[in-house]
């Protein structure tokens, strides 16, 4: 009977140690900030929003608060987010290549993860940059997008991936 969930309990197996390792490893290099303010990648993805938001036509500058490990955008005068460090989608991301790697198909796996987290990355500067310019002009839906909308994005994102790797990749016949 046991034989029958073999593959299910393999690709079970593979998600958690593949997602426990990259968990692990990000939080060493979490604390390896520790007291330095908001991490150097999530200090990037401020950086390049605020450089998205300019070029729309927000003008934005950012403000390290180092004791609190965020970032403040200053837009157009006035203070409107904040960055913290969950605000870079790395969790999501780790969740992500998790999922990919639980259904590992070759080097075809690495490239598609390769591509797959240009375009997450790139999804979240837009759906930062987006809630920026939310809080902006429309302060009054701030706190649906940031809680319900903006999530969406980036979720809904993943979720978009991972029915392709399942569709086109990890369940399509080698043979045919």
């Amino acid at each position: 009977m046991l034989k029958d969930f073999k593959p299910v309990l393999g690709i079970l197996l593979r998600f958690i140690i593949i997602y426990l390792v990259l968990l692990v490893a990000y939080q060493f290099y979490l604390n390896s900030f520790k007291g330095n303010g908001l991490d150097p990648f999530s200090k990037l993805i401020a950086e390049q929003v605020m450089h998205i938001q300019n070029v729309l036509n927000y003008p934005t500058q950012l403000y390290n608060d180092i004791p609190k490990e965020q970032v403040w955008f200053y837009v157009n005068k006035d203070y409107r987010t904040r960055m913290v460090e969950g605000c870079n989608a790395v969790s999501v991301m780790i969740l992500f290549v998790s999922f990919i790697f639980a259904f590992y198909k070759g080097f075809k796996t690495f490239v598609f993860v390769f591509i797959s987290l240009i375009l997450l990355y790139i999804m979240n500067l837009l759906r930062i940059a987006g809630l920026n310019i939310v809080m902006t002009d429309y302060k009054e839906y701030g706190k649906i997008s940031h809680d319900f909308i903006f999530p969406a994005v980036i979720y809904g994102s993943v979720v978009l991936l991972w029915l392709v790797w399942i569709k086109f990749f990890a369940l399509k016949n080698e043979n045919s």
